[in-house]
């Protein structure tokens, strides 16, 4: 199986998804789905309203598709990304997961969880970490 067949895209926010979609671009994937998760409180309030979760999404998925006009796009609601992202190759039978790190400091990842060790350790399929453009990022 090529494990560019069809690839699953998480995204965060409309500049996260272009910066990662230009990143995957150069791989040449045969079709692409851009996930967003929204992040579910569990028993606490939601980060972000929904409505407005859901509007991030659309505009994430509006930048994956300047790359890739035919992305499709797949939304997903958790406590756990990573897991939410796991579920979500499951649901449209991803051949790969390609991510970006998003970055931040160490602190910042021990308090939110360290998503990108989630991804390369835990998943059932082959996860590609997708280069940065700089050190800035």
């Amino acid at each position: 199986m090529n494990i560019l067949e069809h690839v699953l895209l998480p995204v965060a926010h409309e500049e996260d998804a272009l910066a990662t979609a230009r990143r995957l671009e150069p791989y040449d994937p045969e079709r692409v789905t851009a996930l967003h998760v929204v992040e579910k409180g569990g028993g606490v309030p939601d980060k972000t309203p929904v409505e407005q979760s859901e509007e991030l999404a659309e505009e994430s998925y509006a930048a994956v598709r300047e790359v890739f006009p035919d992305a499709d796009e797949h939304t997903a609601y958790g406590r756990d990304v990573a897991e939410a992202i796991f579920e979500a190759a499951e649901a449209v039978d991803a051949s790969a997961i390609a991510y970006r790190a998003r970055g931040g400091n160490r602190l910042m990842q021990f308090l939110s969880g360290d998503v990108s060790l989630d991804l390369v350790t835990d998943a059932d399929r082959p996860v590609i970490a997708l280069p940065r453009a700089d050190a800035s990022e």
